[in-house]
């Protein structure tokens, strides 16, 4: 399995990471990306990588943190991503339902990441909240001045987002908010997402998956989310291992197994 984004370096995980990590590769984990939300982290979420072959990790300004970083334009986040352990960008994308940061400086912000990673090859790890038309206004907008890889991470969009995102040649990544009692339409969606295009997550530290809610989410409950999902989908877990495991190396191509 592999957990396709969590923040291993975020309070919670941070001050027991080398147990959260162990716990993970017991669970069957064989990859993490570690994944950015400020410029002051890349350093950190880097070095975590650099010290385990089984981690990888991305650059890139959550759109919550936009308004703070004016300055993160495309040339910057490229310069950043020539490391060896960085694989991708991001997160970046549209917030609007906390609207932590001007709606236009998180567009702007968008835009650039989508540069870099068209620039860099490396892909687009999309956060989207209540912003789904504005989200996919950039996403093909963008798409038409030049292709670029993107995942939409942590699914929780409508079935016409997904269907928009999958033939703008997206991924999707489902987390544990799949297992919760109250999310049947994201269920619905999920069921039906085309194997070739499905990775799982854990969000980590946040959004802990059935039977682990209220607790502090690590990468090892990655594997409650794979059960659920195989599940649903009615196929075997090894093969939905499989699949997510196999999407994961087509899409980060920079990563290497373990």
């Amino acid at each position: 399995m592999i957990d396709s984004h969590c923040h291993l370096n975020y309070k919670g995980l941070v001050e027991d990471q080398a147990a959260v990590i162990a716990r993970a590769r017991d669970a069957g984990v064989r990859g993490m990306l570690n994944i950015s939300t400020r410029e002051r982290e890349w350093a950190d979420i880097i070095a975590t990588a650099e010290a385990h072959e089984d981690i990888w990790a991305s650059v890139g300004i959550h759109p919550h943190e936009a308004d703070a970083h004016p300055d993160i334009d495309a040339r910057k986040l490229i310069a950043a991503a020539t490391h060896p352990k960085v694989i991708g960008i991001g997160e970046t994308g549209l917030d609007y339902y906390y609207d932590h940061s001007d709606r236009a400086q998180q567009q702007t912000s968008f835009r650039a990441h989508i540069a870099a990673s068209r620039e860099t090859g490396l892909p687009l790890i999309v956060h989207t909240r209540d912003a789904e038309e504005d989200t996919l206004s950039i996403l093909r907008e963008e798409m038409g001045k030049g292709s670029y890889p993107a995942l939409i991470h942590c699914f929780t969009a409508s079935g016409a987002f997904a269907d928009a995102a999958l033939e703008l040649g997206c991924y999707i990544s489902i987390s544990g908010i799949v297992t919760f009692k109250n999310a049947k339409d994201l269920q619905a969606v999920a069921q039906r997402l085309p194997a070739e295009r499905l990775l799982i997550e854990t969000d980590a530290p946040f959004l802990a998956p059935v039977p682990h809610r209220g607790k502090t989410c690590e990468p090892a409950y990655v594997a409650d989310t794979v059960r659920f999902l195989a599940d649903l989908r009615g196929i075997s877990l090894d093969d939905l291992v499989a699949h997510s495991t196999t999407n994961f190396y087509a899409l980060f191509t920079k990563a290497r197994p373990a």
